[in-house]
């Protein structure tokens, strides 16, 4: 990333006598108020809320869990060897034929569609953090460089936790990038960075646009916002459909599992590929992240022909061992009858006719 980009997003912080990381640890960092969100169903009229409630949980649970993730974790949270990456060239990426996909880093997906690139849910900073040298350290590096990267027709987020939403990932990308397709809220949160509102489009549930051929929906997921103590659910989550008129896909942000996704699947499938996260889950977590049993059923409900488990492999972000995601998923996926792949960082993946992928992550050692 270039300074010239860094120092531009930083400016407007250094103008609070808040030092900028502390600011982003409140939740000082933006918080939305464009009629757009005061007009949502989801919005309550301070916050955004899922369909289901969710449940209560007090002070002391978040206590904790925070107390077992920093002095409890077990040391087969982090790989001990390399992950292995596919590294990527733009002349590599101009080469791909259409419908190709590649794995950038946990939810980070690089779509060819039309002739043109389509991200989401952009992280190529060190750490999923608020902090420059603390939280989740990246366990590889990805396939391609931030500065690298040709120009991107698209950039489609989820939601604004760390994990899915890197500021310095999206102040650089702007430059290159036609337009930004988020929930809302979170375009407000771009607007706030330096991005130009005229780059940015926001969208509730069910809400979507059409570019070049290729037809964006923001759907359902059960999950939460937020990235400090002051702003949860001030800005919308969502999953999101995408459609280039012959290839069907869906990528699912964070959800814990629901019955929206048999909604989203009657409404707009049947998919030829879901990304569904599997990663970070928890049982002290069940409602906003699901456990590998439950990604399987996500699928199935959004009837998906082939599932690639996504939001592992890249950070450490709960108590599993870094390879369960993927152990577990396959697992569970063979008897039930569903078609996997579980692509290496940076492997393209044909749209049009998945191949299966290795078991990579044994050969870590």
């Amino acid at each position: 990333m270039s300074t010239t980009c860094r120092l531009s997003a930083r400016w407007k912080e250094r103008r609070s006598p808040l030092p900028a990381a502390v600011r982003r640890w409140l939740g000082l960092d933006a918080i939305a108020r464009s009629r757009l969100v005061q007009g949502s169903a989801q919005h309550d009229g301070e916050r955004f809320r899922n369909v289901a409630p969710a449940p209560a949980e007090g002070l002391g649970k978040m206590l904790r869990i925070a107390w077992n993730m920093l002095l409890h974790k077990p040391k087969d949270t982090v790989p001990a060897g390399a992950i292995p990456v596919d590294a990527l060239t733009a002349g590599d990426l101009a080469a791909a034929p259409d419908r190709s996909l590649y794995r950038l880093g946990h939810s980070t997906l690089l779509f060819k569609l039309h002739g043109q690139l389509w991200l989401t849910d952009p992280v190529f900073g060190e750490r999923a953090s608020p902090f420059a040298s603390m939280g989740p350290r990246r366990f590889h590096a990805p396939p391609i460089a931030l500065d690298d990267l040709p120009a991107l027709r698209a950039v489609i987020l989820s939601h604004d936790h760390y994990d899915h939403l890197d500021r310095d990932t999206v102040v650089a990308l702007a430059a290159k990038t036609g337009v930004f397709l988020t929930t809302l809220g979170v375009g407000d949160r771009l607007i706030e960075w330096g991005v130009p509102a005229h780059q940015v489009r926001q969208f509730d549930w069910w809400g979507g646009i059409t570019l070049d051929g290729v037809t964006f929906t923001a759907t359902p997921a059960q999950h939460f916002s937020g990235r400090g103590l002051l702003d949860r659910n001030r800005t919308l989550w969502s999953s999101w459909v995408i459609d280039d008129g012959e290839v069907r896909v869906f990528f699912s942000g964070d959800s814990g599992y629901f019955g929206g996704f048999r909604e989203i699947g009657d409404k707009l499938g049947p998919f030829d590929v879901t990304f569904v996260e599997t990663g970070a889950y928890d049982k002290q977590w069940p409602y906003v992240h699901m456990q590998p049993e439950e990604t399987v059923q996500a699928h199935i409900d959004l009837r998906g022909r082939c599932l690639v488990p996504i939001h592992n492999g890249t950070f450490d972000l709960a108590m599993h061992r870094w390879q369960d995601p993927f152990e577990r998923v396959t697992t569970i996926a063979r008897p039930r009858g569903v078609v996997l792949s579980t692509p290496r960082m940076g492997e393209r993946l044909d749209l049009a006719a998945p191949q299966a992928g290795t078991p990579w992550w044994r050969d870590v050692s």
